[in-house]
């Protein structure tokens, strides 16, 4: 059997309800209005399906494209066709782009266009960090 010396971890009490919330960040203001639903999953929180940089970018790209290639995408977001393929895929699945696949001669082409229900998410997703980023600029 072990022995534990005096002062070690052991010995020390476990944390306490009050301080869990010793260290919580205090918001204020708009601040608070505007990240108050994320904390609480209410309706401010962030589109998680966009959120993420690579699916960001490939929304962000299409909503100034009809159209983008696979390759086009790929170069563009400097993503490796794994990872492109992937979080294209995601958002497909969630309805916020299209994918048709075809053929040039014997060469494969992958043509990805954003849905509107795409182009909605990512304007609601826009308004909500621009409510954030003003936010903050006024507190």
């Amino acid at each position: 059997m072990a022995r534990q010396r005096a002062g070690t971890k052991a010995d020390a009490p476990g944390p306490t309800p009050a301080d869990a919330h010793a260290n919580t960040p205090v918001l204020r203001g708009s601040l608070k209005r505007v990240l108050g639903g994320l904390a609480a999953g209410g309706p401010q929180e962030l589109d998680r399906l966009i959120h993420e940089r690579i699916r960001l970018g490939i929304v962000s790209a299409l909503a100034v494209n009809d159209s983008l290639t696979f390759t086009e995408l790929r170069r563009l977001l400097d993503a490796t066709d794994g990872n492109l393929s992937v979080h294209a895929r995601k958002l497909e699945e969630g309805g916020y782009v299209t994918c048709h696949k075809s053929f040039e001669g014997r060469t494969p082409k992958t043509e990805y266009r954003l849905t509107v229900s795409g182009r909605d998410a990512l304007d609601r997703y826009l308004a909500h960090m621009e409510a954030i980023i003003s936010a903050v600029r006024r507190d």
